[in-house]
């Protein structure tokens, strides 16, 4: 099992390059970053953009890997997307994971001006969205026409320095999203069952990851693929257990063994951030990070 982190790009640069040079000190496989123009309740503060800050922190470390959890097709189009990301690929010298979900109705759904898109819809232009991305990266020059999205002579030359292309990590619990993970995922992404978030427990949420699990198994099937071939992340503190397994390293090993026996082969954790959700002590954070994986053992 990996433990990685995700840092919220809630800093200026000047400040924010220290926190993810020390997730590289601290020996976290991943760093990733939230794809979103605002979330949440950060949605009136500081909050920078995803690509830039991965692309400053390709400049400022040397062997963690770097990634997005997750983008979205809310305001992004393929074609510039491909681009951006074969160019973040080459700074970082092959070091990008690409992660991508089908998006929400959160502010990103409608700050272009546009009416958030129904589920059907979400879901139609996410199907459209992954295959024309995987064959931008992996193409020097696609036409496609689409209902949603096409391109035309689009060129990408050199490509990623990542062959055939930079990994895919596909965040799916629905049947559609799940079957592009399993045929287009190099990794699965979930943050867990989020009608129980409120109100269920941690046994529930474990028999509810066990089941999104199974039905990953079967989209694999379909496709003629080992569902062992995709590693398969867990972005915590959206389960029952919220914040409570960063409260001491043993409350981390705990759940984290739970979760290695579900299949999970990768756990990622929020950098704290104070008076949030994702308050943590940082102390106890960094423990975490260098301690907790050894026992597992």
């Amino acid at each position: 099992m990996r433990l990685s982190t995700v840092i919220l790009p809630i800093h200026r640069w000047s400040e924010g390059q220290k926190t993810w040079q020390r997730a590289e000190e601290l020996g976290f496989h991943a760093a990733y970053t939230y794809d979103h123009l605002s979330w949440r309740t950060f949605r009136d503060g500081p909050w920078f953009g995803a690509l830039p800050t991965l692309t400053a922190a390709a400049a400022a470390t040397t062997r963690i890997r770097l990634g997005t959890l997750v983008t979205s097709p809310n305001f992004r189009h393929p074609v510039t997307l491909a681009k951006e990301l074969i160019t973040l690929d080459d700074i970082s010298g092959g070091r990008v994971t690409l992660g991508i979900g089908a998006g929400g109705n959160g502010f990103d759904a409608t700050v272009l001006g546009q009416e958030p898109w129904t589920p059907k819809e979400r879901a139609d232009r996410f199907a459209e969205f992954v295959p024309l991305l995987d064959r931008l990266l992996t193409e020097d020059a696609v036409s496609q026409r689409g209902t949603f999205y096409s391109a035309d002579e689009a060129r990408n030359i050199p490509g990623c320095v990542q062959r055939p292309r930079l990994p895919f990590a596909v965040a799916a619990t629905g049947p559609r999203g799940l079957r592009l993970a399993a045929r287009h995922g190099q990794a699965w992404v979930t943050t867990g069952d989020p009608k129980i978030f409120e109100t269920g427990t941690p046994e529930q949420s474990v028999a509810a990851l066990r089941c999104q699990i199974e039905k990953l198994g079967k989209a694999c099937a379909e496709t003629g693929r080992e569902v062992a071939e995709l590693d398969k992340v867990l972005l915590t503190g959206f389960t029952p257990d919220r914040g409570r397994p960063l409260e001491s390293v043993d409350a981390f090993v705990d759940f984290a063994g739970r979760h290695r026996e579900l299949g999970f082969t990768e756990l990622v954790i929020h950098w704290p951030i104070p008076d949030s959700d994702f308050a943590a002590d940082q102390q106890v954070f960094e423990r975490i990070a260098t301690e907790a994986l050894a026992q597992l053992d």
